[in-house]
């Protein structure tokens, strides 16, 4: 199984978003954040042949963001699971990704820091985060049996303008 982790591109600012009196939870990407987005996701389908799945948070910016991906890689159905909101452990996604065949490719789009620990503990098996990961970035994580704690290995890890740059080569 590959694995290929994003954290949602540049939403509003929080504090801002606060003053509407909605929760954070709708907080959506701004008009810069689906444009870096957009190429940030080409980038990615350069470097990515083929994905299997699509899965997100169900907070409006991750889905927002995979919904670019999604379009990147000819407009795949999205997955929503509860198990990437900020607010689930990392370990909390381990029986979704064992549900599905080991030769499949999912990419997965949440939240930092939930990221940062989840991609730590799927190298190490300790709940460290050490992967930076800033907004519209993304590694990719290959499991030679099924998805454990400690069981990935690291193939690639790229900033977002290291993928808007390659969405540019040739």
């Amino acid at each position: 199984m590959q694995l290929l982790v994003i954290r949602h591109g540049l939403a509003g600012d929080r504090e801002e978003f606060a003053f509407t009196g909605r929760p954070d939870s709708e907080r959506p990407l701004t008009k810069e954040g689906r444009v870096k987005m957009r190429r940030a996701a080409a980038g990615l389908a350069r470097i990515v042949p083929d994905l299997d799945l699509i899965a997100t948070s169900p907070l409006v910016r991750a889905v927002q963001t995979a919904e670019v991906v999604a379009d990147a890689f000819g407009g795949m159905d999205l997955t929503i699971v509860d198990e990437l909101s900020p607010e689930h452990a990392p370990d909390d996604l381990l029986p979704w990704l064992r549900s599905h065949d080991p030769g499949t490719v999912i990419a997965v789009v949440g939240h930092d820091p939930h990221l940062g620990f989840l991609v730590g503990w799927l190298l190490t098996g300790r709940h460290e985060s050490f992967v930076e990961m800033k907004k519209g970035a993304a590694c990719l994580l290959e499991f030679d049996d099924p998805p454990a704690a400690g069981g990935a290995t690291l193939r690639w890890a790229m900033q977002p303008k290291e993928l808007r740059m390659l969405r540019k080569a040739r």
